[in-house]
């Protein structure tokens, strides 16, 4: 039985706060299958977890330094951080609407109107679960490379004959770490619940540590005007227009400030999700905003730009590596406290992969039951801790398969984290774009909602993504050659082919968008 609109006394049950969560999700076509454990601390820490400031920051810091520096990175860090909170209020509002684990797809099924609904559903949900998929990848290879320069340093350096792992290495990292992610999101929901509040509290209590410690420690400082001011336009790229070079870093920025739609994949394992789900949207967004501002200041008060991009370096041209071991090294004598404050952030990417593979196995359990994906029956199944285990594994399975191209090509790999940017950020759009343009007038709101200001917030959400689409397609090196070229576009652009092909040829005689599964 295919389902996409209800009838109209459903809809306005929708909108009434007093529902139980079990008859929301009635009403919106499922029946409930998974645990609903989560409290708003709960749902608020996966989210809080995957955006991780110590995992996007850390590992896109050296991108910071070279397009901008300083300026592009306090700055910019507001200016990313502002209309992505345009992004997440339009996505609260929706999420209050329609609590369900499928998100982002479903709610473009809804909003698109009978016609467009399946259409909708698939684009926006493969957008989505790639984006995801890639962004966890991302996050475990980002944190393998980090354990190869831990390594490298704690051996000796680059400079002290230190041992620097091989690419296979490197590789072997990545799939261990994929591995114990995929062990640790097998267990039962109470337990993800606890690790996601461990995750939360330690990527809180390690940024205050490390923005307060490494200034502290550093017995050379930069000054307030260079840290605010400085617009570095020295770089090895060919690229010297200061608003070029300032657009490009914002990449920092906006890669860290994404992943916060794992509070609606939660949803049907949190309590009053129509409230909770929306909150800990918004609340991750903005404590990440803040407590991200402050460690970006308390980094780039200890920063010489060309020391540290130099591939010459202790770390190998690793910035913040170097600037947390020079910082120690340079006043004691030994980097020992440098290393230790890498581990604290690699614990910190460990439970970003964690709590990113968590949203990752949700979306697709919620794809899979709507038959979206292929051997759907498979991927949707609980066990008896109502857990979707197949999804965990397969989500595994698939990031490992993402980082295979590393051990061809670091460039083309290193492409990934602007994919899972771009395509994670388009899922964010196109369910906004369907309710400011098809859904405006027949839109229910839930218990949150931007009330007079939703259709202005939600255009400039869709607006700003559409800008950011675009600026992280361009050139980021001159001349443009095959180990220079930006391959977003590229991959994205095949992203987008596959996915309307699929749709063309096959998906559109039998994908009718969500499914009820209540039966009868």
């Amino acid at each position: 039985m295919t389902w996409n609109k209800p009838p109209p006394a459903v809809a306005v049950a929708a909108a009434d706060a007093h529902d139980t969560d079990h008859g929301r999700l009635r009403e919106l076509g499922y029946k409930q299958e998974l645990k609903r454990h989560l409290s708003v601390l709960s749902n608020f820490s996966i989210s809080f977890t995957v955006i991780s400031v110590l995992t996007g920051v850390t590992t896109l810091y050296n991108t910071g330094l070279a397009f901008g520096g300083p300026a592009t990175m306090t700055l910019g860090w507001f200016v990313a951080g502002a209309f992505t909170m345009a992004v997440g209020l339009s996505m609260a509002e929706i999420c209050s609407a329609f609590p369900t684990s499928g998100g982002l797809y479903y709610w473009s099924a809804r909003l698109a109107g009978d016609r467009w609904a399946p259409f909708a559903a698939w684009i926006t949900g493969w957008f989505n679960i790639v984006g995801q998929w890639a962004g966890t990848a991302s996050i475990d290879f980002s944190l393998a490379q980090l354990i190869q320069v831990i390594v490298l340093l704690s051996t000796g350096g680059n400079n002290g004959g230190g041992y620097l792992a091989s690419k296979y290495v490197v590789f072997a990292f990545h799939a261990v770490i994929l591995l114990s992610h995929a062990t640790i999101n097998s267990l039962s929901i109470t337990w993800l619940s606890f690790f996601g509040q461990l995750a939360a509290i330690w990527n809180m209590l390690g940024v205050f540590a490390l923005m307060i410690v490494v200034p502290v420690v550093a017995t050379e400082r930069a000054s307030a005007k260079f840290v605010f001011t400085h617009l570095n336009t020295d770089n090895s790229a060919g690229i010297h227009n200061k608003l070029y070079i300032f657009v490009l870093g914002l990449l920092m920025s906006q890669y860290t400030m994404s992943g916060y739609d794992a509070s609606a994949h939660m949803t049907e394992e949190t309590k009053n999700a129509d409230r909770n789900g929306p909150i800990g949207i918004i609340s991750a967004i903005g404590i990440s905003l803040i407590v991200g501002w402050g460690y970006i200041l308390g980094i780039t008060f200890a920063v010489d730009i060309p020391y540290l991009l130099s591939p010459d370096n202790d770390a190998g041209g690793y910035a913040i590596a170097e600037v947390f071991y020079l910082a120690f090294k340079s006043r004691y004598g030994n980097g020992v406290g440098g290393i230790i404050c890498l581990w604290i952030v690699a614990i910190a990417i460990y439970f970003c992969g964690m709590s990113s593979m968590t949203s990752n196995s949700r979306m697709t359990y919620a794809f899979s039951r709507d038959g979206a994906m292929p051997l759907s029956s498979l991927w949707h199944k609980v066990n008896k801790q109502e857990v979707p285990i197949n999804a965990v594994w397969l989500s595994a399975f698939i990031s490992l398969c993402m980082a295979l191209p590393s051990l061809g090509s670091l460039v083309a790999f290193q492409a990934m984290a602007s994919v899972a940017t771009t395509a994670v950020n388009i899922a964010y759009a196109l369910p906004i774009l369907f309710r400011v343009m098809l859904a405006h007038k027949s839109f229910v709101p839930g218990p949150f909602n931007l009330r007079r200001y939703s259709i202005l917030v939600g255009w400039i959400a869709v607006l700003w993504v559409a800008t950011i689409t675009v600026l992280f397609s361009l050139p980021v090196s001159y001349p443009v050659t095959k180990d220079t070229l930006n391959y977003t576009p590229v991959a994205v652009g095949g992203l987008f082919t596959l996915i309307l092909l699929s749709w063309i040829v096959s998906a559109r005689h039998w994908f009718k968008g969500p499914i009820t599964n209540l039966g009868g």
